[in-house]
């Protein structure tokens, strides 16, 4: 599938090497990394407990991190999650950055923008040239490349499949970014490719009928929803962080 013209404008150079390695991580948001003994760094490795524990085989897992609106803490908790995932033993994780109408794994990660998931699904840049090692060992990122004109088309497509199932060959765990669920069908599409679904969810602020409908869009379309990532909770709440179907 070719690039369109727009994707093609958006002036985007590769990655340089070593660029991701050589930036610290500062962002305060990123506690499993910035506060490592906190209580939410906490929360975010029983979260990672539960998900590695639906994977006894220990086999390479694809997936998508959603959420049913906007502004629930979906990126924060994807790149969370990475982190405490990496702290395993021989474990290497790759953030996906497949929001192609919005993304911010890089900017979280203080990384400048680069070529990335476009220009490999348009074959214009090799899934190893779009890879980089962030400064966390066991830790890169794929970024979303330039913005398309039509997202969905991309990440839909039979090369999407592919390159998951390329990643899925050099990564423990990819975990997959994507825009909200209940206005973009990215989720969905997705969703139906990757080994299984976790649903970020605001406590307090996320209405549960639009969480009951999100969950149900996307099983209805073949995704495997594990469960939920609650974000916005109280730090004394022990109850934060995971909650299996």
């Amino acid at each position: 599938m070719a690039l369109n013209s727009r994707a093609k404008a958006g002036g985007l150079r590769p990655a340089e090497p070593d660029e991701a390695r050589k930036t610290p991580i500062r962002r305060e948001e990123l506690s499993v990394h910035v506060d490592p003994r906190g209580q939410i760094a906490e929360q975010f490795r029983s979260l990672r407990n539960s998900v590695h524990a639906m994977n006894p085989d220990g086999a390479s897992h694809t997936l998508v991190m959603t959420s049913a609106l906007r502004g629930e803490g979906k990126t924060v908790g994807t790149l969370n999650l990475a982190l405490a995932l990496a702290e395993l033993p021989g474990m290497q994780v790759l953030v996906l950055d497949a929001d192609l109408h919005n993304p911010s794994i890089e900017g979280y990660l203080g990384l400048p923008r680069r070529q990335g998931l476009t220009e490999v699904l348009g074959g214009g840049l090799s899934i190893g040239a779009a890879i980089r090692q962030t400064s966390v060992n066991g830790v890169s990122v794929m970024g979303a490349g330039a913005l398309p004109r039509n997202p969905s088309e991309l990440i839909g497509s039979e090369r999407m499949r592919t390159v998951l199932n390329a990643l899925r060959q050099r990564f423990t765990y990819v975990l997959i970014d994507t825009p909200q669920a209940m206005t973009i069908s990215d989720a969905s599409l997705l969703g139906a490719m990757a080994d299984g679904i976790l649903v970020v969810v605001r406590l307090n602020e996320t209405p549960r009928h639009y969480v009951e409908q999100t969950i149900n869009a996307l099983e209805g379309l073949g995704g495997n929803v594990l469960g939920t990532c609650l974000t916005g909770a109280n730090v004394e709440d022990t109850a934060q962080g995971y909650s299996s179907r």
